[in-house]
């Protein structure tokens, strides 16, 4: 009876071991190929050329001024050659207007003096007139130097109004600072980089080690340590201040001198017609050293002018920034839900925060101010 059970036993453990090892597999989670990472450039960006001009030692480009251009001449007489329109309406209106009218008011009065002289002496005119009264004399000396300042004023007052015109939209600020003695320049429209312009020494006057003047430079009291640089044929839209007292920010090739008031801001525009160098002085007494404050502003071409804004760390104005996505990093293959733990909560990944720019802000930065 006992081998008996011991058969049944055995047949039993042998059929149920045969039935475990049938069962099938667990199902295994498919492999999944990560994506491949995007190629990030570790390469840091190239540094700026040693004979970048952006760069030159002067913070502006390496171009020397033309003589007789932008700057005075010794022993010339008459107006600046003009690079503005405005200048040059200035310069024909004094040149073709008002030098012959005065000249021809001065002939006419120097005319009548020797006239008086010869006629009416007491050789020639022993027994002066008595007449006291001319209506015919009178009207004319009346009306004609009347006449004459109305036809004056037609062309001044539109020359004037030229002057103030509102900068359009497309233009580029300029915002001087006046200090004693030195100006300071900010560029709002370009990032609110900041420039200081000191006048540089002569040879002798400098010490060991310190940049002095050169022929490179400019005329002496003329030349600076660091050059403003503006776009040719762009409009200029220039607002000036002050730190201390009044100053005046003044370029003659330009047409223009404009006070900086401490609190206050003043506004004119220009557009430059031809590259070169020009330089100003301040033209408003500030104190002991007023004539050493000069300006000198190289204009290049609009492309040269965005170089060096960008040089400078400033931006171009109107650049909008960029809106390529960034390359994200792989997600690693998610885990096999584990269904022996019971549902998994449906829950969603928050958005990643961005840092992208807003684009399409017409204003540019610290724009009128």
């Amino acid at each position: 009876m006992t081998g008996l059970k011991t058969i049944a036993i055995a047949a039993g453990l042998l059929i149920a071991g045969t039935g475990y090892a049938a069962a099938p597999a667990a199902p295994t989670a498919p492999a999944v190929a990560a994506p491949a990472p995007a190629a990030v450039s570790a390469t840091p960006p190239a540094a700026p050329a040693a004979n970048n001009p952006a760069l030159a030692q002067d913070g502006a480009y390496a171009m020397a001024p033309t003589a007789g251009i932008g700057q005075p001449v010794n022993g010339n007489i008459g107006i600046q050659p003009q690079v503005t329109s405005n200048g040059q309406r200035a310069h024909g209106f004094h040149d073709n207007i008002l030098i012959p009218v005065i000249t021809a008011v001065c002939a006419l009065v120097l005319a009548l003096l020797f006239w008086v002289m010869f006629r009416y002496n007491r050789r020639r005119n022993p027994v002066a007139s008595k007449t006291s009264h001319n209506t015919a004399i009178e009207i004319v000396w009346t009306l004609a130097p009347v006449v004459i300042l109305v036809l004056l004023a037609v062309p001044s007052i539109g020359l004037l109004q030229a002057q103030f015109k509102p900068a359009p939209d497309n233009a580029i600020t300029l915002k001087a600072i006046g200090n004693q003695w030195y100006w300071s320049y900010q560029y709002p429209d370009n990032g609110g980089f900041e420039i200081t312009a000191n006048m540089l020494k002569e040879k002798g006057e400098v010490a060991a080690g310190e940049r002095s003047r050169t022929d490179a430079d400019g005329p002496r009291l003329l030349a600076v340590d660091n050059r403003i640089v503006l776009p040719v044929g762009v409009p200029i839209r220039l607002i000036t201040t002050a730190q201390d007292v009044i100053h005046s920010w003044a370029v003659p090739a330009f047409w223009i001198k404009l006070d900086a008031v401490p609190g206050r801001l003043n506004e004119t525009s220009f557009t430059i017609d031809k590259p070169g160098v020009y330089f100003g002085q301040c033209s408003e007494l500030c104190g002991a050293r007023h004539g050493y404050m000069p300006i000198a502003v190289e204009a290049v071409p609009l492309a040269q002018f965005n170089a060096w804004v960008q040089a400078k760390g400033g931006s171009v104005k109107g650049a909008k920034p960029s809106t390529a996505p960034a390359a994200l990093a792989p997600t690693p293959a998610a885990a096999p839900a584990d269904t022996t733990t019971g549902p998994v909560d449906n829950t969603t990944a928050a958005a990643p925060q961005t840092t992208q720019g807003a684009t399409g802000n017409p204003a540019g930065a610290g724009t009128g101010q």
